[in-house]
Protein backbone atom coordinates (compact mmCIF):
# COMPACT_ATOMS: atom_id res chain seq x y z
CA UNK A 1 0.00 0.00 0.00
CA UNK A 2 0.86 3.29 -1.05
CA UNK A 3 0.90 5.69 1.95
CA UNK A 4 2.12 9.34 2.07
CA UNK A 5 2.50 10.55 5.55
CA UNK A 6 2.10 14.39 7.01
CA UNK A 7 5.70 16.24 6.80
CA UNK A 8 5.46 18.44 9.95
CA UNK A 9 5.74 16.43 12.83
CA UNK A 10 6.25 17.48 16.55
CA UNK A 11 9.77 15.74 16.10
CA UNK A 12 12.08 15.38 13.01
CA UNK A 13 14.22 12.66 14.51
CA UNK A 14 15.93 11.55 16.90
CA UNK A 15 19.33 10.86 16.08
CA UNK A 16 22.74 12.90 16.41
CA UNK A 17 23.88 14.23 13.39
CA UNK A 18 20.54 14.73 11.33
CA UNK A 19 19.58 18.16 11.48
CA UNK A 20 16.17 19.17 10.55
CA UNK A 21 14.37 22.28 9.76
CA UNK A 22 11.85 23.85 12.34
CA UNK A 23 8.88 26.04 11.64
CA UNK A 24 6.05 27.35 13.95
CA UNK A 25 2.30 26.56 13.94
CA UNK A 26 0.06 29.22 14.93
CA UNK A 27 -3.58 28.55 16.97
CA UNK A 28 -6.34 30.74 15.72
CA UNK A 29 -6.18 31.71 19.30
CA UNK A 30 -2.37 33.06 18.61
CA UNK A 31 -0.56 29.88 20.81
CA UNK A 32 2.83 29.13 18.74
CA UNK A 33 4.05 25.61 18.70
CA UNK A 34 7.43 24.34 17.31
CA UNK A 35 7.11 22.08 14.16
CA UNK A 36 9.75 20.54 11.93
CA UNK A 37 9.84 19.09 8.74
CA UNK A 38 10.21 15.75 8.86
CA UNK A 39 14.01 14.20 8.02
CA UNK A 40 12.26 11.00 7.03
CA UNK A 41 8.74 9.24 7.14
CA UNK A 42 9.72 6.70 9.37
CA UNK A 43 8.04 7.63 12.67
CA UNK A 44 5.11 8.46 10.43
CA UNK A 45 5.20 4.43 8.50
CA UNK A 46 5.73 2.80 12.05
CA UNK A 47 2.73 4.37 13.39
CA UNK A 48 0.93 2.50 10.26
CA UNK A 49 2.05 -0.30 11.13
CA UNK A 50 1.45 -0.31 14.69
CA UNK A 51 -2.12 0.51 13.68
CA UNK A 52 -2.22 -2.61 11.35
CA UNK A 53 -0.88 -1.88 7.54
CA UNK A 54 1.45 -4.73 6.45
CA UNK A 55 3.60 -3.91 3.37
CA UNK A 56 3.63 -0.60 2.87
CA UNK A 57 6.17 2.08 1.03
CA UNK A 58 6.02 5.68 0.51
CA UNK A 59 7.52 8.77 -1.73
CA UNK A 60 8.40 10.77 0.75
CA UNK A 61 10.35 14.34 0.29
CA UNK A 62 12.48 14.81 3.19
CA UNK A 63 14.51 17.78 4.39
CA UNK A 64 17.92 17.49 6.21
CA UNK A 65 19.17 21.17 7.01
CA UNK A 66 23.30 21.37 6.82
CA UNK A 67 23.72 19.01 3.89
CA UNK A 68 24.49 20.23 0.59
CA UNK A 69 26.91 18.95 -2.28
CA UNK A 70 27.36 16.37 -4.92
CA UNK A 71 25.00 13.70 -3.01
CA UNK A 72 22.99 16.14 -0.70
CA UNK A 73 20.33 18.24 -0.86
CA UNK A 74 18.31 20.03 1.72
CA UNK A 75 15.18 18.21 0.25
CA UNK A 76 15.50 15.43 -1.58
CA UNK A 77 12.95 12.00 -2.28
CA UNK A 78 13.32 9.10 -0.13
CA UNK A 79 11.40 6.06 -1.00
CA UNK A 80 10.56 4.00 2.13
CA UNK A 81 9.03 0.52 2.50
CA UNK A 82 8.47 -1.75 5.50
CA UNK A 83 7.18 -5.82 5.20
CA UNK A 84 5.79 -6.89 8.68
CA UNK A 85 6.57 -10.32 9.65
CA UNK A 86 10.12 -10.31 7.14
CA UNK A 87 13.31 -10.27 7.77
CA UNK A 88 15.75 -7.40 6.49
CA UNK A 89 17.53 -10.31 4.00
CA UNK A 90 13.69 -9.76 2.13
CA UNK A 91 15.24 -6.19 1.83
CA UNK A 92 18.43 -6.99 0.18
CA UNK A 93 16.44 -8.96 -2.73
CA UNK A 94 14.02 -5.70 -2.55
CA UNK A 95 17.28 -3.78 -3.32
CA UNK A 96 18.95 -5.65 -5.79
CA UNK A 97 15.51 -5.60 -7.85
CA UNK A 98 15.66 -1.67 -7.57
CA UNK A 99 18.68 -1.57 -9.45
CA UNK A 100 17.85 -4.04 -11.94
CA UNK A 101 14.40 -1.65 -12.27
CA UNK A 102 16.13 1.56 -12.59
CA UNK A 103 18.90 0.46 -14.60
CA UNK A 104 15.85 -1.00 -16.88
CA UNK A 105 13.88 1.81 -16.92
CA UNK A 106 16.25 4.24 -17.79
CA UNK A 107 17.68 2.12 -20.79
CA UNK A 108 20.81 1.78 -19.08
CA UNK A 109 23.19 -1.48 -18.96
CA UNK A 110 25.03 -0.22 -16.47
CA UNK A 111 24.82 2.59 -13.31
CA UNK A 112 27.52 4.82 -13.30
CA UNK A 113 29.10 7.56 -10.86
CA UNK A 114 32.42 9.44 -11.83
CA UNK A 115 34.15 7.00 -13.35
CA UNK A 116 33.04 4.42 -11.48
CA UNK A 117 30.07 1.43 -12.61
CA UNK A 118 28.22 -0.77 -11.09
CA UNK A 119 26.06 -4.17 -12.97
CA UNK A 120 23.21 -4.27 -12.00
CA UNK A 121 22.64 -7.51 -13.36
CA UNK A 122 24.85 -8.97 -10.30
CA UNK A 123 23.36 -9.90 -7.11
CA UNK A 124 25.20 -7.36 -4.89
CA UNK A 125 27.94 -8.89 -2.95
CA UNK A 126 27.52 -8.94 1.03
CA UNK A 127 30.31 -7.77 3.81
CA UNK A 128 29.71 -7.64 7.50
CA UNK A 129 30.94 -4.54 8.72
CA UNK A 130 33.57 -6.02 10.73
CA UNK A 131 35.14 -7.82 8.09
CA UNK A 132 35.26 -4.38 5.79
CA UNK A 133 37.35 -2.77 8.63
CA UNK A 134 39.44 -5.87 9.06
CA UNK A 135 40.11 -6.02 5.26
CA UNK A 136 40.23 -2.12 4.48
CA UNK A 137 41.72 -0.65 6.95
CA UNK A 138 43.45 -3.50 8.84
CA UNK A 139 41.31 -3.17 12.14
CA UNK A 140 39.51 -5.16 14.33
CA UNK A 141 36.70 -3.40 15.09
CA UNK A 142 35.66 -5.94 17.45
CA UNK A 143 38.67 -5.61 19.68
CA UNK A 144 36.89 -2.27 20.70
CA UNK A 145 33.38 -3.55 21.67
CA UNK A 146 32.14 -5.60 24.20
CA UNK A 147 30.20 -8.63 24.63
CA UNK A 148 27.02 -6.51 25.16
CA UNK A 149 28.19 -4.12 22.72
CA UNK A 150 29.57 -1.12 24.93
CA UNK A 151 32.30 0.46 23.01
CA UNK A 152 36.08 1.09 23.97
CA UNK A 153 36.79 4.60 22.53
CA UNK A 154 40.78 4.26 23.28
CA UNK A 155 41.00 0.97 22.28
CA UNK A 156 39.73 1.75 18.29
CA UNK A 157 41.98 5.39 18.62
CA UNK A 158 45.02 2.78 18.96
CA UNK A 159 44.23 1.08 15.84
CA UNK A 160 43.09 3.65 13.86
CA UNK A 161 46.71 5.91 14.55
CA UNK A 162 48.26 2.46 13.40
CA UNK A 163 46.18 2.48 10.38
CA UNK A 164 47.69 5.86 9.84
CA UNK A 165 44.52 8.15 10.56
CA UNK A 166 44.26 11.11 12.00
CA UNK A 167 43.20 10.45 15.84
CA UNK A 168 41.86 14.20 17.52
CA UNK A 169 41.85 14.55 21.50
CA UNK A 170 37.87 14.94 21.37
CA UNK A 171 37.06 12.01 18.87
CA UNK A 172 34.44 9.71 20.45
CA UNK A 173 34.08 5.81 19.50
CA UNK A 174 31.67 6.64 17.09
CA UNK A 175 33.35 9.93 15.31
CA UNK A 176 36.17 7.11 15.21
CA UNK A 177 33.92 5.01 13.55
CA UNK A 178 32.78 7.24 11.01
CA UNK A 179 35.89 8.48 10.21
CA UNK A 180 37.47 5.16 9.38
CA UNK A 181 34.16 3.93 7.27
CA UNK A 182 34.14 7.35 5.01
CA UNK A 183 38.73 7.41 4.87
CA UNK A 184 38.95 3.84 4.25
CA UNK A 185 36.02 1.79 3.62
CA UNK A 186 33.11 3.20 1.56
CA UNK A 187 35.39 4.27 -1.22
CA UNK A 188 36.20 0.88 -1.45
CA UNK A 189 32.36 -0.12 -1.39
CA UNK A 190 29.97 -1.29 -4.99
CA UNK A 191 32.38 -1.55 -7.62
CA UNK A 192 31.89 -3.62 -10.57
CA UNK A 193 28.41 -4.98 -8.47
CA UNK A 194 26.24 -3.06 -5.82
CA UNK A 195 27.37 -4.21 -2.07
CA UNK A 196 25.12 -4.54 0.75
CA UNK A 197 27.31 -3.29 4.23
CA UNK A 198 25.64 -4.95 6.85
CA UNK A 199 25.66 -5.89 11.19
CA UNK A 200 26.77 -2.65 11.69
CA UNK A 201 27.91 -2.13 15.43
CA UNK A 202 24.88 -1.74 17.69
CA UNK A 203 26.06 1.43 19.34
CA UNK A 204 25.69 2.91 15.23
CA UNK A 205 22.05 1.75 14.71
CA UNK A 206 20.15 3.96 16.85
CA UNK A 207 16.92 2.55 15.53
CA UNK A 208 17.44 -1.49 14.81
CA UNK A 209 17.20 -4.22 16.51
CA UNK A 210 20.56 -5.93 17.73
CA UNK A 211 21.16 -9.37 15.87
CA UNK A 212 19.98 -12.52 18.21
CA UNK A 213 22.59 -14.34 19.17
CA UNK A 214 25.67 -11.46 18.79
CA UNK A 215 24.61 -8.42 20.93
CA UNK A 216 27.68 -6.52 19.48
CA UNK A 217 25.80 -5.81 16.37
CA UNK A 218 22.63 -4.91 15.17
CA UNK A 219 19.97 -5.91 12.11
CA UNK A 220 20.82 -3.02 10.05
CA UNK A 221 22.64 -2.75 6.62
CA UNK A 222 23.57 -0.11 4.18
CA UNK A 223 23.46 -0.29 -0.13
CA UNK A 224 26.75 1.01 -1.72
CA UNK A 225 26.90 1.38 -5.92
CA UNK A 226 29.65 3.14 -7.17
CA UNK A 227 31.34 4.12 -3.63
CA UNK A 228 27.80 5.95 -2.95
CA UNK A 229 25.23 4.86 0.03
CA UNK A 230 21.82 4.37 -1.47
CA UNK A 231 20.06 2.50 1.22
CA UNK A 232 19.59 2.09 4.65
CA UNK A 233 17.73 -0.56 6.03
CA UNK A 234 16.82 -2.41 9.41
CA UNK A 235 15.62 -5.00 11.41
CA UNK A 236 13.01 -2.47 13.28
CA UNK A 237 13.52 -2.59 17.10
CA UNK A 238 9.86 -2.25 18.29
CA UNK A 239 11.12 -2.16 22.27
CA UNK A 240 9.67 1.32 23.05
CA UNK A 241 11.64 1.13 26.54
CA UNK A 242 15.10 0.87 24.76
CA UNK A 243 14.12 2.97 21.99
CA UNK A 244 13.37 5.88 24.42
CA UNK A 245 17.11 5.08 26.32
CA UNK A 246 18.65 5.32 22.54
CA UNK A 247 16.74 8.59 21.56
CA UNK A 248 18.02 10.27 25.31
CA UNK A 249 21.43 8.91 24.57
CA UNK A 250 21.38 10.58 20.99
CA UNK A 251 20.09 13.59 22.36
CA UNK A 252 22.83 14.25 24.78
CA UNK A 253 25.17 13.74 22.44
CA UNK A 254 23.44 16.60 19.56
CA UNK A 255 23.42 18.84 22.93
CA UNK A 256 26.71 18.28 23.19
CA UNK A 257 28.08 18.49 19.61
CA UNK A 258 25.67 21.10 18.69
CA UNK A 259 23.78 22.74 21.64
CA UNK A 260 21.02 21.79 20.61
CA UNK A 261 18.45 18.70 20.76
CA UNK A 262 14.87 17.63 19.17
CA UNK A 263 11.84 16.41 21.48
CA UNK A 264 10.58 12.93 21.08
CA UNK A 265 7.54 12.13 19.68
CA UNK A 266 5.64 10.54 22.40
CA UNK A 267 3.10 9.21 19.73
CA UNK A 268 5.58 7.51 18.49
CA UNK A 269 6.98 5.80 21.28
CA UNK A 270 3.63 4.49 22.23
CA UNK A 271 2.89 2.51 18.95
CA UNK A 272 6.46 0.54 19.32
CA UNK A 273 4.90 -1.38 21.90
CA UNK A 274 1.50 -2.24 19.51
CA UNK A 275 3.95 -2.47 16.24
CA UNK A 276 4.61 -6.21 14.76
CA UNK A 277 8.12 -7.57 14.23
CA UNK A 278 8.84 -5.86 10.87
CA UNK A 279 11.75 -4.76 8.60
CA UNK A 280 12.37 -1.16 6.81
CA UNK A 281 14.58 0.18 4.25
CA UNK A 282 15.29 3.93 3.26
CA UNK A 283 16.10 4.89 -0.57
CA UNK A 284 18.31 7.69 -1.62
CA UNK A 285 15.61 7.98 -5.03
CA UNK A 286 17.35 10.82 -6.45
CA UNK A 287 20.25 9.39 -5.69
CA UNK A 288 19.40 6.36 -7.71
CA UNK A 289 18.33 8.40 -10.60
CA UNK A 290 21.86 9.73 -10.78
CA UNK A 291 23.35 6.64 -10.93
CA UNK A 292 21.09 5.44 -13.69
CA UNK A 293 21.39 8.40 -15.81
CA UNK A 294 24.99 9.20 -15.15
CA UNK A 295 24.40 12.57 -13.52
CA UNK A 296 27.62 14.18 -11.83
CA UNK A 297 25.17 15.91 -9.23
CA UNK A 298 22.08 15.02 -7.25
CA UNK A 299 20.88 18.90 -8.92
CA UNK A 300 20.64 17.10 -12.08
CA UNK A 301 18.26 14.71 -11.99
CA UNK A 302 16.05 17.82 -9.41
CA UNK A 303 13.65 19.73 -10.94
CA UNK A 304 13.77 23.81 -9.71
CA UNK A 305 16.49 22.72 -7.05
CA UNK A 306 17.06 24.87 -3.82
CA UNK A 307 19.09 27.67 -4.45
CA UNK A 308 22.76 27.61 -3.69
CA UNK A 309 25.16 24.89 -4.38
CA UNK A 310 28.53 23.31 -3.05
CA UNK A 311 31.39 20.18 -4.05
Amino acid sequence: MEADPCQLQTSPGNETHLHAFATEAVGLDGERSRLYLHTSPEFACKKLLAAGETRLFTFAHAFRNRERGPLHHPEFTMLEWYRAGETYDALMEDCAALLRLAAETAGADRLTWRGRSVDPGLAPARLTVSDAFSEFAGIDLFASIGPDGETDRDALAGQARGAGLRVAADDTWSDLFSGVLVARIEPRLGDGRATILCEYPAAEAALARRKPGDPRVAERFELYACGVELANAFGELTDPAEQRRRFIGEMAEKRRIYGEDYPLDEDFLNALAHMPEASGAALGFDRLAMLATGAQRIEDVLWAPVPGGGD
